[in-house]
C-alpha cells in the first residue's frame, strides 16, 4: 500500500516540474533578466524533472512500459513540432513574402520608388514630427523601408525633443522631414483630416535630395509659346512638377542669346504660333549636333519653320488632323484621340493601357535615316476609329480614301542619333576665328560664339567660322560628366496636353516629366513620373426604396426562408 501511494504521489509531483521551469522562462521573459525568483523557479522545474526521471529509471519495468514508450513517443513529437514551428518563424521573421490583392496595389510601391531605394548608397532618414502615428503613413514608410536598410523613419514628439525641432525648423504638428548626409527638406504637412503622407511626393523629395546636381531646361520663348507662369494655357503645373522632380526651368529667347546655353539638360519648344527666325532653328540644329536635347510639341495650323531640323531626323508634320471616333463613352469629340497604345520605350514602359489624351493633334510621318533609331511613343486606335483628315472646314468628319490617312496614325516619336567620336587632334578651343567656312546644322566652338546678346542685334545667331561636326566639342552637361555621345528628340504633334488642367488628368503630366527626362538622360539617376494610387470607387448608388428592400430582405425575408426550411426538413424526418 506505501510502495502504491508513493508511485502515486511522485506521478502527481512530476507535474510541478514543468510548471515551475514554464513560470521561471516566462518571468525572465517579461522582466527581460534573470531575477533570483525566476531562477529559483527554473532551478526547482529542473531538479524536479530530474529526480523523477532518476526515480522512474530505478524501475526496471518503466523503460520497457507501454506507458512510457507512447509518453517518449508524445514528448518526440511535440519536440518536432515545436522545432518546426521555430524554424517556420524564423524563416518568417528573416525571409517574409507580402501579396497585394487590391486592384490598384494601393499597398506595394510603385516600381520608380523600389528602384531608387535600391540604389540608395547612403544612409537616410525621414522624421515626423508628431505625436500620433497614423496607420496608413506608417504603413507606406513601412513599405519604404523594406525595400532598403538604408532608409529609416521616427516620429518625434517635438515638446519632448525642442532641440531637435529647431534643428529642422519646425513650425506645426505634422511636418515631415528628409535627412541625408547634412542635407533636410521638407517632404509635406500631414494631418489627420485629409492630407496623409504621399509617395509621390515623398519619392521625388528623396530623389532631390540625394542627386548632387540639378539639371536644367529651358523654355523657348518668342513664338506665342504657352507661357510659363498660371495664365491662360499656361504650363505653372508643368514647371512645378519638374521642380519637384529636381529640376531648374528658365525662359530662352534665341534671338537674343544666338546660342543654347552650355548648361540646357534639355530645351522645350512648347506650341510656336509664329515661325522661328533661320538664326534661331540654326542655333536649335547646332545644339543638337553638339550632343543637346529637344522636345518639341508642335500643334496642327501652325508653321514654326522647322522642316529643316525635323527633315535631318527623318520626321515630317503632318498638316492633317488626328481623328478619333472611339472617345464617345468619355464624352470625347473625334477631335480628341485617346491613346492608350504606348512604344516600349523608358518614357512610357510603366504606362500599360492607361489613358491620355490630346485635343486638336497632328500626326507625324516617320522615314528612315541612316543613324538615327526612332520609337513611335503615341499610337491612335487603327480604321476605321481613327484617321488624319484633310478637310478641316466639315462640320462632319467622314473619311475620304483620296485625302485621309487611315490609322494607326504617330502623335508622338522618340529619337535618338549617335554623335561623331571627337578627333584625336582637335585643336584647343582659341577666341580667334577658325579659318573653316561656316555651314548650317554644324556645331560651333565654346569660345567662338559671343556671349553677349548686345554682340548681335539681328535674330541670326552670330558664330565665327567653326569646325566640321566631327571636331566639335560635345556638351558636358554637368561637372564631372563625360562629354555626350548622343543627342536626343522628342517630337510630339500637340502641346495642349501639357498645359493647366489638362497636365494632370490622366497620363498627360506623366508624358510630359517622362519626356524632359529622357531626353535630360536623367532617367538613370531619377525615376520617371509616378502616378499617386487610388482606391477604385465601387460604391453602388441606389435608391431609398432600394436601400429599404434590402433591408427588410436581409432582416425579414432571408431569417424567414431559413425558418422555413428548417421547419420543411424536421417534419419530412419526423
Amino acid at each position: 500500500m506505501k510502495i502504491v501511494a508513493k508511485k502515486k504521489l511522485w506521478k502527481y509531483l512530476f507535474w510541478l516540474g514543468p510548471f515551475f521551469l514554464v513560470a521561471g522562462l516566462t518571468a525572465s521573459l517579461i522582466s527581460s533578466y534573470w531575477s533570483p525568483i525566476s531562477l529559483a523557479f527554473l532551478i526547482t522545474g529542473i531538479a524536479v524533472i530530474g529526480i523523477w526521471i532518476i526515480l522512474q529509471i530505478q524501475n526496471n519495468q518503466w523503460l520497457g512500459s507501454r506507458s512510457t514508450q507512447a509518453g517518449t513517443n508524445a514528448l518526440v513529437a511535440t519536440l518536432a513540432v515545436l522545432i518546426i514551428l521555430g524554424l517556420i518563424n524564423f524563416l518568417g521573421v528573416r525571409y517574409h513574402y507580402r501579396a497585394d490583392l487590391t486592384e490598384t496595389q494601393l499597398f506595394t510601391l510603385a516600381p520608380q520608388s523600389q528602384e531608387l531605394l535600391h540604389n540608395l548608397n547612403q544612409p537616410v532618414k525621414v522624421w515626423i514630427f508628431d505625436v500620433n502615428q497614423n496607420p496608413q503613413d506608417r504603413d507606406l514608410l513601412e513599405n519604404y523601408r523594406r525595400q532598403s536598410s538604408k532608409f529609416q523613419f521616427e516620429y518625434v514628439d517635438p515638446d519632448a525633443r525642442p532641440g531637435l525641432a529647431e534643428k529642422f525648423g519646425y513650425k506645426d504638428y505634422g511636418e515631415v522631414y528628409l535627412e541625408y548626409q547634412d542635407k533636410r527638406q521638407l517632404v509635406q504637412v500631414v494631418n489627420p483630416e485629409n492630407e496623409r503622407l504621399s509617395e509621390v511626393r515623398l519619392t521625388n523629395r528623396l530623389q532631390q535630395i540625394t542627386t548632387a546636381n540639378a539639371a536644367k531646361v529651358y523654355f523657348l520663348q518668342g513664338h506665342g509659346e504657352h507661357p510659363l507662369t498660371a495664365a491662360e494655357s499656361g504650363m505653372s503645373q508643368a514647371i512645378q512638377g519638374l521642380t519637384d522632380k529636381n529640376f531648374t526651368t528658365s525662359p530662352l529667347n534665341l534671338a537674343e542669346a544666338a546660342k543654347v546655353p552650355d548648361d540646357a539638360a534639355a530645351v522645350v519648344v512648347a506650341g510656336p504660333k509664329e515661325a522661328l527666325f533661320e538664326g534661331e532653328v540654326q542655333a536649335l540644329e547646332q545644339y543638337l549636333n553638339r550632343g543637346g536635347n529637344l522636345l518639341l510639341m508642335i500643334d496642327p495650323g501652325t508653321d514654326p519653320k522647322l522642316e529643316n531640323l525635323l527633315k535631318q531626323w527623318g520626321v515630317t508634320l503632318d498638316s492633317r488632323l488626328a481623328v478619333d471616333v472611339s472617345g464617345q463613352g468619355a464624352k470625347q469629340g473625334p477631335a480628341v484621340p485617346i491613346i492608350t497604345d504606348y512604344g516600349q520605350h523608358p518614357i512610357t514602359k510603366e504606362f500599360g493601357n492607361n489613358i491620355s489624351f490630346y485635343r486638336l493633334a497632328r500626326p507625324l510621318q516617320i522615314n528612315p535615316v541612316a543613324g538615327v533609331q526612332s520609337t513611335p511613343l503615341l499610337r491612335t486606335k487603327p480604321y476605321p476609329n481613327s484617321w488624319a483628315e484633310s478637310d478641316l472646314q466639315s462640320e462632319k468628319l467622314e473619311f475620304n480614301a483620296d485625302k485621309d490617312l487611315k490609322g494607326p496614325l504617330t502623335l508622338g516619336v522618340a529619337l535618338e542619333k549617335k554623335l561623331p567620336a571627337p578627333s584625336s587632334t582637335q585643336p584647343n578651343p582659341t577666341p580667334s576665328p577658325l579659318p573653316s567656312p561656316t555651314t548650317q546644322g554644324q556645331a560651333t566652338p565654346k569660345a567662338s560664339i559671343s556671349p553677349t546678346p548686345s554682340a548681335s542685334p539681328s535674330p541670326t545667331p552670330t558664330a565665327t567660322p567653326s569646325p566640321t561636326p566631327t571636331t566639335a566639342a560635345p556638351l558636358n552637361n554637368q561637372q564631372g560628366e563625360k562629354p555626350a555621345t548622343e543627342s536626343r528628340l522628342v517630337v510630339i504633334g500637340n502641346s495642349d496636353f501639357a498645359t493647366d488642367g489638362l497636365f494632370q488628368q490622366q497620363l498627360n503630366g506623366d508624358v510630359f516629366l517622362n519626356s524632359v527626362t529622357w531626353l535630360s538622360k536623367q532617367e538613370d539617376r531619377q525615376p520617371l513620373s509616378i502616378r499617386p494610387k487610388e482606391a477604385k470607387n465601387r460604391r453602388l448608388n441606389i435608391t431609398a426604396a432600394q436601400a429599404n428592400l434590402l433591408t427588410l430582405s436581409s432582416l425579414l425575408l432571408l431569417p424567414l426562408i431559413g425558418l422555413v426550411s428548417a421547419f420543411l426538413i424536421w417534419w419530412r424526418r419526423r
